[in-house]
């Protein structure tokens, strides 16, 4: 006990020694410092972290690699592309996908990059009586940057211009994969976390991503930024991160974001819901309060920067994001002469977030009232009638409520999650930090100071901003998910490296022992194991359930095969005019664009209202209207041509009223939608029916000069000869 007692004094009195030997003993300090033996302990640790980082970087970007070939061997066996002729391959892009490619093509064929530029600045050759920005409307940034490198690399000579396009977007999708990796890697300190988040993101691939449907989304191009973009800011807020790191994290996350925001016209909604979080977290976790406000700074200069690029687009001034990234800036100055922790500094955190919401509201109706704005009012009354506020037998509204990927998600989409094993493993790692985050919000309420380093002992997984900032992310997202199917494509690669980083991490483990208050086994002991033996026996599961799937579809040669389409294609690039224009269903039309090059009278988009006005008069060859109103109609849009498909005009739909001829019937009051409704009786039959019979008065407005099993070609007379 004496020698116990006497420990500490001797170790005072040797660090204070007379002043007389003072220099001597900072020396001999010196000298100490200098002995080998700690240097062999810095050297092995900074080894053994060179190791750990190495072996990470290169599986992520092995990881990455492997992904976009995967891609780009199953599109070959999909639709045998190699194989095909040029208007073969080209029919594979359907829809919107079909416009952006087109553009693509026109940039190569200018004679000059400033002169294909100016073509689609001041396009009047797509739609007719129409002259449009396609680079502002359709955001086409990434075919011009395409066109850019193919011809700047030389690539000409080397692979064709389909193949360089399609290239590059499964080469996004790698970096896109990479990013998954390298956030779930930073989140649970291990790269295993990486690996389990691309098996369950390449597993689940019908819930992760559209490539294989459609190659040119403009979210295909887009969402590997805003994976790098998270990484970056995952990066940013966490606690213990060097100088030169958070550099790094800073200057990656401010030109992701701004890339980001160029590639998809909704990308600012997007990063919305991402400050919405950041605000959350502010409030949250006080020591981050700093690097919020800079990544505010961040969106304020991409919004900027991002209006003058994109020819002074509106949309970006009247944007939430715009108004309530000011509406925290200014609510800022009211906290700053406030000490942190303090009875005034909790009070003016509540009427902080009050004056927020009161600010971003304000200010967005100001801005709306001086900034003239057309863009995205239709999506408005989508969502009104869609969260049931309003009610409208609008044709465009219904058809776009019928769309599968703006309903609900189904149970298919519920049972491919859980049998991949996602789903349980989000749950249960979205319950322990949301539970943990709780904690740290009560103990910050009830005055208890934080810990500065929190550490694995400590089990307290929801005091890690990084932490807080994910959750409050993937439940926002969540939420939309649960009422749009379409944004899962958004949701469910975050939930793949959310639950990865989860069943990875000791620390969550220790979190939930904290809870059970486990003392059997010793908790950290135990912590660390369940972080190694969980994912390796998840890893060992997929391999055996999925990996002969994924090997068997590579094996399998498929065929894309639609004679009826590239038919048509072939003749009206022989027969039909240069300056003849087309009219027919939106879809339809942006293949003919595609392939042929021809006028056309509407386009697949809807992000215009006179797009969509002329969507919706084009569609009604499928109603119940006399040949007269289809006549008048058509040549409003001084259409030539008439192409009716036998595939919307003999629809058989699983959902009797989500047909295209249903659709037009409700809207033009031929059928019955609610009780109550007032049924007005056509005298006439469906026009796509009637017009194929060839008798008068139909065969007065137009002339069959083509059809085979699934189009009939209508050429519109200019000169009306009545027949008896």
């Amino acid at each position: 006990m004496m020698a116990e007692e006497e420990g500490p004094p001797v170790e005072l009195r040797q660090r204070k020694k007379p002043k007389s030997s003072e220099n001597k003993e900072s020396a001999k300090g010196e000298k100490i410092s200098d002995i080998p033996i700690p240097e062999r302990a810095p050297k092995h640790v900074l080894f053994q972290r060179f190791a750990k980082i190495f072996i990470g970087c290169l599986a992520a970007v092995t990881s990455g690699m492997m992904y976009a070939l995967y891609l780009s061997a199953y599109h070959e066996r999909k639709f045998w592309f190699s194989n095909r002729q040029e208007l073969e391959r080209e029919i594979t892009f359907q829809g919107d996908s079909a416009i952006y490619y087109s553009y693509y093509k026109d940039m190569l064929k200018a004679p000059s990059f400033e002169r294909g530029v100016y073509e689609l600045t001041h396009n009047n050759k797509t739609v007719s009586l129409k002259t449009i920005n396609a680079v502002q409307q359709m955001s086409l940034y990434p075919e011009l940057i395409a066109s850019v490198l193919y011809q700047a690399t030389g690539s000409k000579e080397i692979i064709e211009p389909v193949y360089f396009y399609i290239g590059i977007v499964f080469g996004l999708q790698g970096i896109y994969v990479t990013a998954l990796f390298v956030t779930s890697w930073l989140m649970s300190g291990t790269w295993l976390a990486g690996m389990l988040t691309v098996a369950w993101f390449i597993i689940n691939r019908v819930d992760t991503t559209r490539i294989e449907y459609s190659i040119p989304l403009r979210e295909n191009w887009a969402l590997p930024y805003f994976a790098c973009q998270i990484a970056a800011l995952t990066g940013y807020l966490k606690s213990n991160l060097n100088t030169y790191g958070e550099r790094f994290c800073y200057l990656l996350m401010s030109a992701s974001t701004y890339t980001f925001m160029m590639m998809w016209e909704y990308s600012h909604y997007l990063l919305f819901l991402q400050a919405i979080s950041l605000f959350l977290l502010d409030i949250f976790s006080v020591e981050q309060s700093d690097k919020v406000y800079e990544v505010y700074k961040i969106y304020i200069f991409s919004l900027f920067l991002g209006y003058l690029l994109q020819f002074e687009n509106p949309a970006l001034l009247v944007s939430p994001l715009l108004s309530l990234v000011a509406a925290l800036m200014l609510a800022k100055c009211l906290q700053l002469n406030v000490k942190k922790g303090s009875f005034v500094a909790k009070i003016i955190k509540v009427i902080n977030f009050y004056l927020v919401c009161t600010l971003t509201i304000t200010l967005n109706i100001i801005m709306k009232m001086f900034v003239p704005h057309k863009e995205n009012g239709h999506m408005l009354k989508f969502l009104e009638v869609k969260f049931g506020l309003n009610m409208t037998k609008n044709f465009t509204m219904n058809w776009l409520l019928c769309q599968e990927s703006l309903q609900a998600p189904s149970q298919d989409f519920f049972l491919r999650l859980t049998q991949s094993s996602l789903l349980p493993f989000y749950i249960l790692v979205l319950i322990i930090c949301f539970l943990s985050m709780l904690q740290v919000i009560f103990r910050r309420i009830n005055g208890k100071s934080l810990k500065e380093t929190v550490t694995l002992e400590d089990g307290r997984i929801g005091e890690r901003p990084e932490i807080i900032y994910h959750v409050i992310h993937t439940i926002l997202l969540g939420s939309l998910a649960m009422v749009i199917e379409g944004l899962k494509y958004i949701w469910i690669p975050y939930v793949c490296m959310l639950a990865a980083f989860g069943v990875c991490s000791p620390e969550l483990w220790m979190t939930l022992f904290k809870w059970l208050r486990l003392r059997t086994v010793h908790p950290i002991l135990l912590a660390l194991i369940l972080s190694m033996a969980v994912p390796t026996i998840i890893g060992l599961s997929l391999w055996k359930e999925f990996f002969p799937r994924l090997m068997t579809e590579l094996m399998e040669l498929q065929e894309f095969y639609d004679p009826d389409t590239v038919e048509l294609m072939t003749w009206i690039k022989r027969q039909a005019p240069v300056a003849a224009v087309f009219a027919g269903s939106p879809q339809l039309m942006g293949a003919i664009k595609l392939c042929t090059g021809w006028m056309v009278t509407s386009l697949p988009l809807y992000n215009d209202d006179d797009l969509l006005k002329r969507n919706e008069n084009i569609y009604q060859i499928y109603s119940k209207r006399s040949a007269e109103d289809i006549y008048k109609i058509l040549t409003s849009y001084k259409a030539n041509y008439l192409i009716v498909e036998d595939a919307i005009c003999n629809e058989v739909g699983p959902i009797r009223g989500c047909r295209v001829k249903d659709l037009l019937d409700i809207a033009n009051g031929h059928m019955v939608c609610e009780e109550g409704d007032k049924l007005t009786y056509s005298k006439y039959g469906r026009f796509c029916h009637e017009v194929k019979i060839n008798y008068s008065p139909y065969v007065n407005y137009f002339t069959r000069v083509y059809w085979n099993r699934s189009y009939f070609v209508y050429k519109i007379n200019t000169v009306i000869s009545f027949q008896s």
